[in-house]
């Protein structure tokens, strides 16, 4: 396959930095960087490295080995037309032929536990020559742009181990270890130009500092660079990459498969424990998104104790109820605009009982009581009722929202415009509503009547019989009887995606048909169906074209894993129909590995074919539903010896088959 400069690779320290870039060498965004650091694990993120140009001096003349794109779109010097190979796996290696014929080797490796990124060049074959690297440096907060000024400094000082450079007051150090010769030589680099952030109508010219060259002889062997914010010690360089490349190959090795070492790049480290980090490369930590994305990061790769801490770390983050969607970067106080974060929560929590009961393991008391009481404190600050008019209603459904403000997932807000506002009783918000009641309600009696009312309220109010499917919005604005019928796949949570069914089989059947034809692409499920008013089949543009296409149309592939299990499990879960659906809809996300966010899958794509890749391309719960598609909803059922609780025999009244 012939990569892009639209592919692009991912280095991940587990701290919540990485490197990252694209495949042509180009760098296309604001956060394409050699060493990005998070000085706040996982917050704090800043740029110290941007990039670098290298090139080859040889009897023959110089040949460049990167390219860069600078403003008014000039792409200087030709490296990125060398490349004659390039793999991600186990990390991001080029091969490029000179003209000549000499063959050079380039790689990028990232140590996981340390902000720290090694790179590498040797000769393969064909004549040897001198290769000169000169890097970027900029020291800025990664979600902006740096520019020529006078304050930036320039002269590093020697170290143990190298050189290290203090670009500003305020900003980590800057330390570099290598086997190659130095000569300062500063310049100022000016108008990069960042395709990417252009595209998205953002600020995309940027200057970055150049200290200096570094040149080696490639006849002496492998050429070293690596890079940190602390200092390496007296360790020579190539040693230093040895043990850098040794321990990512064992580290690496370990994962049972490329799509679980994927999942593990979402969990980092924040304090003494982990937690998810949502996307790369500009999204940190969200409520919703852990909860969601861990189902399959950590349950379906087993990893039990990890699941166990993170969710024990957030039952201390209850407020009135509720769970904060978002720590903020730079410390202000935790935003707490989600209705749907706190029950994601309950239902993660069952699904850690559920997976240390199947892996053998036993939660202590002390562990078990904590998150259940983190659950009843949810539960009972919904039922009295707590911030955003959210609140139980006297039918037992799940009132929610107050003007200006996003609480469902469908959470786009351009300045004061919230795009979908969903106010009232959102249909995804009552299966998750209605299943933590009904968890909950295997441990405590006192919340079947406030069950027993919502679900005879359910498929009265959401059952659309002429669309053969429930409506998105029941009640919307706080109106009793108005509905909003949008057709949408937020319904996919009361149909099967979750444990409790709030519809009978041939009515969840219909409507799973109808999800299937209106809404299912090879990447996802589309936000919202064609032909409804306001579909959006492209997202691109500025912040308020992309903004607003967001969930109008755009395909979201977390989406995928709660449909196949809904689909599943209304045709029955046998061997033929797992063969099916692992056809149908697990292979062409695996297919999609190979594009875009390379080994992981997008946050979303485009709604109309061909289904482009977009929004942040190293998504979590994609990855992690993606991962709980292949291993638990669509594992053979021979291998899956998981103890479910069955509805049918745990509530009165229920009458749907409750396993997956």
């Amino acid at each position: 396959m012939r990569y892009t400069e639209r592919d692009e690779w991912l280095e991940i320290d587990g701290l919540g930095g990485f490197a990252s870039g694209t495949a042509s060498g180009l760098r296309t965004r604001r956060y394409h960087a050699v060493l990005l650091a998070a000085t706040t694990p996982p917050t704090g993120r800043m740029v110290l490295v941007n990039g670098f140009d290298a090139w080859i001096e040889t009897a023959a003349g110089t040949s460049a080995l990167t390219s860069q794109r600078y403003e008014p779109d000039v792409i200087s010097p030709d490296g990125a037309r060398r490349i004659t190979d390039f793999t991600y796996e186990p990390w991001p290696r080029w091969v490029f032929t000179l003209d000549d014929g000499t063959v050079i080797e380039h790689v990028v490796i990232a140590r996981h536990g340390a902000p720290l990124v090694a790179l590498a060049w040797r000769l393969l074959s064909g004549p040897a020559g001198s290769l000169r690297v000169r890097p970027f440096l900029s020291g800025r907060d990664y979600h902006s742009l740096h520019h020529e000024n006078g304050a930036f400094r320039f002269e590093p000082e020697p170290t143990a181990g190298g050189l290290v450079w203090r670009p500003y007051n305020g900003v980590p150090d800057i330390h570099t270890s290598t086997n190659g010769h130095y000569r300062h030589q500063p310049d100022w680099y000016r108008n990069f130009r960042y395709e990417v952030e252009r595209d998205r109508g953002l600020d995309s010219i940027e200057d970055l500092a150049s200290p200096g060259e570094f040149a080696w002889d490639l006849r002496d062997g492998e050429a070293a660079l690596i890079f940190g914010t602390r200092e390496g010690g007296a360790r020579d360089a190539l040693s230093l990459l040895q043990e850098i490349r040794e321990a990512e190959t064992q580290r690496r090795a370990q994962f049972a498969s490329p799509l679980h070492r994927a999942a593990d790049t979402y969990l980092v480290k924040r304090g003494s424990g982990q937690t998810i980090v949502a996307g790369y490369p500009w999204f940190t930590d969200w409520g919703r998104d852990t909860f969601i994305a861990l189902r399959g990061i950590c349950f379906a790769a087993d990893r039990i104790d990890e699941a166990r801490h993170i969710l024990l770390e957030w039952t201390r983050a209850v407020s009135e109820g509720m769970l904060p969607n978002r720590f903020p970067d730079h410390g202000e106080l935790p935003e707490f605009n989600s209705v749907d974060a706190s029950l994601w929560f309950v239902i993660a929590v069952y699904d850690l009982f559920d997976a240390a009961a199947r892996c053998g393991i036993d939660l202590t008391l002390t562990d078990r009581k904590a998150l259940e009481d983190g659950v009843d404190r949810i539960l009972d600050g919904y039922a009295r009722g707590t911030r955003f008019g959210i609140r139980a209603d006297d039918d037992g459904l799940l009132a929610a929202g107050v003007t200006g403000v996003q609480l469902t997932w469908m959470d786009a807000k351009v300045g004061d415009y919230v795009v979908t506002p969903r106010i009232g009783k959102p249909v995804e918000v009552q299966a998750l509503w209605l299943n933590a009641l009904w968890l909950a309600s295997q441990r405590s009696p006192r919340w079947r009547d406030l069950l027993d009312r919502g679900r005879s309220a359910f498929e009265a109010k959401f059952w659309n019989d002429a669309a053969s499917a429930l409506n998105d919005v029941v009640d919307v604005d706080h109106q009793p009887g108005t509905i909003d019928s949008s057709f949408r796949p937020n319904q996919v949570l009361a149909l099967g995606g979750l444990p409790l069914v709030l519809v009978d089989a041939m009515r969840a059947r219909r409507a799973l048909d109808a999800i299937e034809a209106r809404l299912w692409t090879p990447l996802g499920l589309r936000s919202l169906a064609s032909g409804e008013p306001g579909y959006i089949g492209h997202y691109r543009g500025g912040v308020f074209a992309r903004d607003t296409a967001y969930h109008q149309g755009a395909v979201w592939p977390w989406l995928l894993t709660p449909f196949v299990e809904a689909w599943v499990r209304a045709r029955g879960k046998t061997t033929a129909v797992i063969a099916e659906a692992r056809r149908r809809f697990l292979q062409p996300i695996a297919t999609h590995l190979d594009e875009g966010g390379l080994g992981h899958v997008s946050e979303i794509a485009d709604g109309d074919a061909p289904h482009r890749p977009n929004g942040c391309p190293f998504q979590a719960w994609s990855v992690g539903e993606a991962l709980r598609l292949d291993r638990i909803v669509l594992a053979p059922p021979a291998k899956r010896n998981r103890r479910r609780r069955s509805a049918s025999k745990s509530v009165e009244g229920a009458t749907h088959d409750m396993g997956v």
